[in-house]
């Protein structure tokens, strides 16, 4: 019997797409969570608290091969180092790890606390491979949905993204969790590159809506590094097939038919 492959986060946006492709694989999967789970259909749930340091090793017990998905706003480098030196004692042969466009070059916490991440991953030891990945749209259309709700859309100039499908990332992820370690590999993106007045004009006509837009200039290091199109991955990236315009219609679209 092959052993499980732990996915931590595996409840989240992104777990709830990657453990039926593992289990439609043919994988027996193992999700790791800090809220317990009835367990079934090949599926194991376990509770343990990464950034606690709690519950991780028995977790790992029989487990070669992790797939590390759980993150927060913050926090990700202490959790990430709590899982590789657990999964370094367990053993474990392949630790994938799904990080961020730009997160070596974007000043802000959130981005320093997935580099941390991936080079706790790099040093661990291990046979590892991270995959950073854009913005997925549904992070977007949140952002866009609450800007939306203001009478005036304030729009930050000079800011673009290259948002992607989170079912593009999960089958890019599962495919390399399914291979070799292959240490860093491309980028992940979304096919087009968009700024953020064209995100939230697709939202706004998909939603059937009307705001009227007022540029902003965004301050700082962090402004400068977005308009300096430091989130962004122009080479050496895997792209994904849905649209922005995609997404829509089927998550905004449906809602509006409903």
């Amino acid at each position: 019997m092959t052993s499980p492959i732990l996915v931590t986060g595996g409840t989240g946006t992104l777990g709830s797409h990657v453990v039926p492709l593992l289990r439609e694989a043919g994988h027996g999967v193992r999700v790791l969570s800090r809220h317990g789970r009835e367990s079934g259909d090949g599926i194991e749930y376990v509770t343990a608290d990464l950034r606690k340091g709690e519950g991780i090793e028995a977790a790992l017990d029989g487990v070669e091969t992790v797939l590390h998905l759980a993150g927060g706003p913050k926090g990700d480098d202490e959790a990430t180092r709590n899982l590789v030196r657990a999964a370094s004692r367990a053993g474990v042969r392949h630790l994938v790890y799904i990080s961020v466009t730009g997160a070596d070059r974007i000043p802000l916490g959130y981005f320093r606390s997935k580099l941390g991440a991936e080079r706790a991953v790099a040093d661990s030891g291990l046979p590892w491979t991270t995959l950073r990945a854009a913005q997925f749209h549904d992070l977007a259309l949140k952002m866009v949905q609450g800007s939306a709700k203001l009478p005036v859309i304030p729009v930050p100039g000079g800011l673009r993204f290259q948002p992607v499908d989170s079912r593009d990332v999960a089958a890019r992820l599962v495919e390399l969790t399914l291979g070799e370690p292959a240490g860093r590999v491309p980028d992940l993106t979304g096919p087009t590159v968009y700024g953020m007045a064209d995100l939230l004009r697709g939202y706004l006509k998909a939603s059937g809506k009307r705001r009227p837009m007022l540029p902003v200039r965004m301050p700082g290091k962090a402004g400068r590094a977005y308009r300096a199109g430091e989130n962004l991955s122009l080479s050496a990236t895997t792209v994904g097939k849905r649209t922005w315009e995609d997404f829509l219609a089927e998550r905004v679209g449906a809602e509006r038919v409903g």
